[in-house]
Formats: structure tokens, C-alpha cells, sequence
């Protein structure tokens, strides 16, 4: 029989999400909970897949999603997830139809880029994506952290207290919205992601009825952090053996980072902590007495995005100093191809198409990995992935585009 693609309604649900699991090399049993919970949670006209002989043999979604670029701007993203394609039914042309069709569609929505997490790294350039944010797992060897044992808590007259599922949802979502506004890279969470995570929402893939909550209060007791996280119960010759695992730590300020680490170092009988996906660039090294009892232990690519409408970016991200720039940008799918001035400066940004001689040659992949400020333009000329037309055009661009602080995205989707 010929391969359908089609869109996906509600009673298409069960086959495929367990062709999402068997895709994700899971059991193929998918619960009653998950089929209603994503019932109620997607948008049938961005779900869609390949259909052949009664079962689904490839699945696509994608949703919405608020994307925070340099200077703390929110631009509309084309969130793609839940793409996959059966063992069965590979190298013919499944994804380059969901994905070429959904691009296209986010682009007439008026979606400023599409955005997703990489399962795997050379997948996504022949769309058009490149790798924005990397993220860095920290293992910590508690005893060597050199720690003060009398340690009790913030001595800046701050406290840590526990906080159960209920005050994690009343809390957890403000604390983000003031985080992400910082945060390039960081993106919008939906009520029902903390439902889910706190276990109000359960779903068996999400151990939230085993999950801890600590919350971090200032002096003046506003809420400033967050920490959700997980302990092992092991123990050998009547010694603990235990590791705790951070699900999620948010800090709006570095005060309140700090105590958060200390207070899940400080914890009786764990030796181990590890940390989840941290910032390439976390302080946490150095809030130890010896930063060398953190040692990373995964280094990876992690938040992708594909440009569609390139001035309407540059137009939203901020610019420590003056300065213009001619790009010119290569895109098989011509969705973002084009020549563009570029004129930035601290007070803001203007971003038009243009007829002068280009300052730079790039392909939308390599222009995806410089705009939130975390790749340089050098690395990838000595790359062969950008061209420089113009002598000091590559130093112009790092001054302009690279950030202090580099990206991060905390959430998986």
C-alpha cells in the first residue's frame, strides 16, 4: 500500500504514540493517562506522520513556543518534537515531507525561527538548523568539595526551605518568567509542564511522586531560586552509597545559586551529586573550595534553531557595541536566503535587505549557531562554514554578536 502522510486526530492517537516510543527505542505500551494527557494537549493541525497498511510509520509534532534572545526579547519559534521515523520505512524521504511542510507553515504563521532538541547531531543541518546552546553535566565528589561541615545555610541572611508540589506550582512559574527574561536561550514552560513535573498531572514516564523541592528566599523573603531533585537509598558495610540527581535548578541571582549548591552539598549521607544539564559556562565549579571535585561528565550540543525570517531576529536581540554588517545568507529551502545590512549598536538594531557587496557568506545553519552569541564567527571561518568578503569583517562580527554570558536552554521538549 502507498505511505499516507496526514494529520492526526484523536482517535489516531494511540497507534501513534507508541510509534513515537518504538521510535524512541521504548516498550510499545503507551498508557491510558498518556493518550489523554496528550489528547488535551496538542495541536492537531501540527501533529501529523506517515500512515501505511493501518499503522503509523513516522510521526512529527510541533507547537508553539516563546524563544528569549540576548538582551531579553521573546521571538515566536516553530517548537519541533516527537519526530521519527521506523526502522522499517527509512531513506525515503519521510522527514524531508513533515519537515519541509511544517517549515513552510511556521514561516507563513509569521514564526521568527523553528527550534528543537537534536537526538542526534547530523540529522538537522540539511534543514536548515544549527546548534545555539550547549549544555554541561557536572559530577560532584561531595568529599573533596572542601566545604565548611558547620556549613547551615546562606550567611547574607537568606534562608533554603522545603516546598511541597503545590507551592512549586504557585511559585515555579513567576521564578521562570524573571529567569528566562536573562536567559538567552531559555524558552516559555505551559502550566501543564509544572502540573506534569509535580506530579499533579501523573504520568508514568515522570517520577514526580519521588522528586524533592527546595526553594531559595532572600533576606527580604522574595523567592530568587528553585531546586527539584532525586536521592538513591544505597548503602554498603552500614556506609552511605547515595547520589542525588538535579532534575531542575533555576537562580535568578548568583546568591541564590550558591546557596542552592551548598544546600544539596551539605546533605547528610550523599556523596554524590549530579548536577543535570548546566549552563557550558555554570559558576558551580567555583562555589565549591575546590572546584576540582566537579568534573564534567557530559558535553553537548543541545538547543537547535532554523532562522525563517532573519531581519525580524537581528531586529530583536541587543548589541554591546556600534557596527553594520552585510550577510549573506545561503538557504536551499529559500526561506531565509538573502543579502541583509545589518546596523546594531547598544541602542538598538535596523536589519533590511540590501544590494551592497557582502561583509560575510554563510549558510542559515551557520548563521542559526552565531545568533545567540555562543559560536564565533572565527571558529567557524577557520571551519570553512563562513566566508569573509571584507578584511575585519569575522572580528566585527564576534564583537557584535558574541555574548557575555553564553546561552542555555534548561528545558527538554
Amino acid at each position: 500500500m502507498s505511505i499516507e502522510l496526514r494529520k492526526v486526530g484523536d482517535a489516531d492517537i494511540p497507534g501513534w504514540m507508541r510509534a513515537v516510543t518504538v521510535g524512541f527505542l521504548r516498550p510499545p505500551e503507551v498508557s491510558k493517562e498518556e493518550i489523554e494527557f496528550r489528547r488535551g494537549n496538542y495541536v492537531p493541525d501540527r501533529t501529523q506522520g506517515a500512515y501505511e497498511d493501518g499503522r503509523w510509520v513516522a510521526t512529527f509534532r510541533s507547537f508553539p513556543q516563546e524563544l528569549t534572545v540576548p538582551g531579553g526579547a521573546r521571538v515566536s519559534a516553530d517548537a519541533v518534537t516527537s519526530v521519527t521515523v521506523s526502522p522499517t520505512h527509512r531513506r525515503r524521504g519521510l522527514l524531508t515531507r513533515m519537515m519541509t511542510g511544517d517549515l513552510r507553515a511556521a514561516k507563513e504563521r509569521g514564526d521568527a525561527l523553528a527550534s528543537l532538541i537534536a537526538a542526534e547531531y547530523p540529522i538537522y543541518g540539511r534543514y536548515g538548523f544549527g546548534p545555539a546552546a550547549w549544555s554541561t553535566e557536572w559530577h560532584i565528589d561531595v568529599a573533596r568539595a572542601a566545604l565548611d561541615p558547620r556549613h547551615a545555610g546562606p550567611d547574607d541572611g537568606g534562608r533554603v526551605e522545603f516546598a511541597d508540589a503545590a507551592e512549586v506550582r504557585e511559585l515555579g512559574p513567576a521564578l521562570h518568567e524573571r529567569f528566562r527574561a536573562g536567559q538567552p536561550g531559555a524558552i516559555d514552560l505551559p502550566a501543564v509542564w509544572w502540573q506534569v513535573q509535580t506530579g499533579a498531572v501523573p504520568l508514568p514516564h515522570v517520577p514526580a511522586s519521588r522528586r524533592f523541592h527546595a526553594v531559595h528566599r532572600s533576606a527580604s523573603g522574595e523567592v530568587e531560586g528553585l531546586v527539584t531533585y532525586r536521592t538513591t537509598n544505597v548503602w554498603e558495610h552500614q556506609q552511605p552509597q547515595n547520589t542525588l540527581t538535579v532534575d531542575r535548578l533555576t537562580a535568578t541571582t548568583p546568591a541564590a545559586e550558591r546557596a542552592l549548591w551548598l544546600f544539596l552539598c551539605s546533605i547528610d549521607w550523599v556523596l554524590h551529586v549530579r548536577t543535570g544539564l548546566r549552563p557550558p559556562d555554570d559558576l558551580l565549579p567555583h562555589h565549591l573550595g575546590d572546584p576540582r571535585a566537579a568534573r564534567v561528565v557530559q558535553h553537548s550540543d543541545y538547543l537547535w534553531i532554523r532562522p525563517l525570517d532573519i531581519p525580524r531576529l537581528l531586529e530583536a536581540r541587543t548589541y554591546p557595541t556600534a557596527g553594520s554588517l552585510v550577510l549573506e545568507v545561503g538557504d536551499a529551502a529559500e526561506l531565509a536566503d538573502g543579502r541583509y545590512l545589518l546596523e546594531a549598536g547598544p541602542d538598538g538594531a535596523t536589519c533590511t535587505r540590501t544590494d551592497r557587496g557582502a561583509d560575510l557568506t554563510l549558510d542559515v545553519g551557520a548563521f542559526a549557531s552565531l545568533y545567540l552569541g555562543d559560536e564565533s564567527a572565527l571558529r567557524l571561518a577557520a571551519l570553512g562554514r563562513v566566508d569573509e568578503e571584507r578584511p575585519g569583517a569575522l572580528a566585527t562580527a564576534d564583537l557584535l554578536l558574541r555574548t557575555a554570558r553564553r546561552p542555555w536552554c534548561p528545558d527538554e521538549f
